[in-house]
């Protein structure tokens, strides 16, 4: 489940970037700075925001299909409380599932990460675009060159 969950959401973020790189290829023609900057980045939080959705209705369907929970509801109830690490007061898992939630949460845990990541770089790469800065990812490369200066000609030792 973790392995499902995490592929669908590396697919759904590529996807998300795909629609980021169009959206800003035709903002470049209208000009708007601040409206285009809002418009991309609320619309890639509610993308990210439906990807997560996705992913907990994985979570459920197995809940379902494995009997875990009584119903539709309890089983998406419980995975968007495990998913978030939020739980739920009146939901609980058996004995025998407890793992697969505790699991759940791990992988949630995991996909926040690549979404917070993910969200930090499509704002630094929106907002140079809009602004016409260099690219973020090439600022980040050089602010590293900088801290870690190398020397081509100094030998490392083993």
């Amino acid at each position: 489940m973790i392995v499902l969950a995490s592929v669908i959401h590396v697919i759904g973020l590529g996807a998300i970037e795909l629609g980021v790189e169009q959206s800003l290829e035709r903002a470049k023609r209208v000009g708007r700075h601040l409206t285009t900057f809002v418009a991309v980045v609320g619309a890639t939080v509610l993308s990210a925001t439906a990807l997560h959705a996705m992913e907990a209705v994985v979570w459920a369907g197995a809940y379902l299909w494995l009997g875990a929970l009584p119903d539709e509801r309890s089983t998406m109830l419980y995975s968007i409380g495990a998913m978030t690490t939020f739980g739920h007061a009146s939901l609980h898992l058996s004995d025998r599932w407890q793992m697969l939630g505790a699991l759940e949460a791990l992988n949630g845990m995991l996909l926040f990460g690549l979404t917070t990541a993910f969200l930090y770089a499509t704002i630094r790469n929106v907002h140079a675009a809009v602004l016409g800065t260099p690219a973020a990812a090439l600022e980040d490369v050089a602010d590293m060159r900088t801290v870690h200066r190398v020397d081509p000609t100094r030998q490392s030792r083993s």
